[in-house]
């Protein structure tokens, strides 16, 4: 079990924690100091090189979190558990849609140089992740708040 939480843990941080900088410290800094066609040849390069870590932590988490859960019960764990199972899941599904949908449209409008569908894509991205940010830390509360609360 403790290889398993760590490893879950690990995943956690690098995926969190990545939307965390790239949402509030990267993206402010990206926005204003840098034109249009900068900025999104950047976000494709950063997302190039972020995206199969998360690809990975996305497996990690899964996998670990599975792990775990039979280990404790399977479907009898505690409310907290299942809320974790249920909000990862929900962030999982809304990272395949950002990769799969406006990342690729973002990718293809630096390369085809067209600045506007390129913003439009990563506004879309910028909203996503903002979202997924959000579940990420309220899952991370439901972990420790939700230990106290059973």
């Amino acid at each position: 079990m403790a290889l398993s939480l760590f490893l879950h843990v690990l995943g956690v941080v690098v995926w969190v924690g990545g939307m965390f900088f790239a949402y509030m410290a990267l993206r402010p800094v990206a926005a204003s100091v840098l034109e249009p066609p900068l900025r999104l040849t950047l976000w494709a390069g950063v997302f190039g090189k972020f995206f199969p870590w998360v690809w990975a932590s996305v497996a990690l988490i899964l996998l670990t979190g599975l792990h775990m859960l039979v280990k404790v019960g399977g479907m009898a764990a505690s409310h907290y558990a299942m809320a974790m199972l249920v909000l990862g899941v929900v962030m999982m599904l809304i990272f395949a849609h950002v990769f799969f949908a406006p990342y690729t449209k973002l990718k293809r409008a630096v390369g085809e140089q067209n600045w506007k569908a390129g913003g439009a894509a990563l506004a879309q991205i910028r909203m996503l992740i903002g979202i997924n940010l959000s579940l990420g830390l309220l899952t991370i509360a439901v972990v420790f708040l939700g230990r106290g609360l059973v």
